[in-house]
């Protein structure tokens, strides 16, 4: 049975890896190559490149040639990314879905994320980042505000003290 999961994942793995590796570590794996479905499950960590994607539980949706054209991440998802303009993000939420083909996170339910550059962070019911453009929008839910906080530089600490 583990074999045979093996045979699967393998092929599997190193098509949707393209040029940078993609590494799945979790508890359980399911595949249905005829589907294009993978599903793992228990203390999922996915890395490609310096991105990770750690969930209960992530579902990677395939192409007919094995490419990867969705991921699902679910329950406690946090997150480390980088995007292609080199802006890093750190964060939280309950539920992730990454567009590899749009190059899109969205993130939904008690999202926490944080851009780790400026210290820019925003927290609302669903946040979407395009990793190429470096677009973002938030939204909240039940009429509760999407908050957003930045660190400023003060102007005086920015001067420097004259000599005495």
């Amino acid at each position: 049975m583990i074999i045979r999961n093996l045979l699967f994942i393998s092929p599997l793995l190193f098509a949707l890896s393209w040029s940078e590796e993609l590494k799945v570590i979790s508890d359980n794996f399911k595949g249905d190559q005829q589907k294009g479905v993978s599903v793992f499950t228990g203390n999922v960590k996915v890395t490609k490149g310096r991105d990770e994607l750690n969930a209960s539980k992530v579902t990677i949706y395939t192409d007919k040639e094995n490419k990867p054209t969705k991921y699902f991440a679910e329950g406690d998802v946090s997150f480390y990314i980088v995007t292609e303009l080199g802006e890093k993000y750190k964060g939280r939420s309950q539920t992730a879905i990454y567009l590899p083909v749009e190059s899109e996170y969205q993130f939904y339910k008690k999202v926490d994320l944080i851009r780790i550059d400026d210290y820019r962070r925003v927290k609302g019911d669903k946040v979407v980042i395009n990793t190429i453009q470096g677009h973002a929008s938030a939204e909240s839910a039940n009429d509760e505000p999407v908050v957003m906080t930045f660190t400023l530089q003060d102007k005086k600490s920015k001067e420097k003290s004259p000599l005495k």
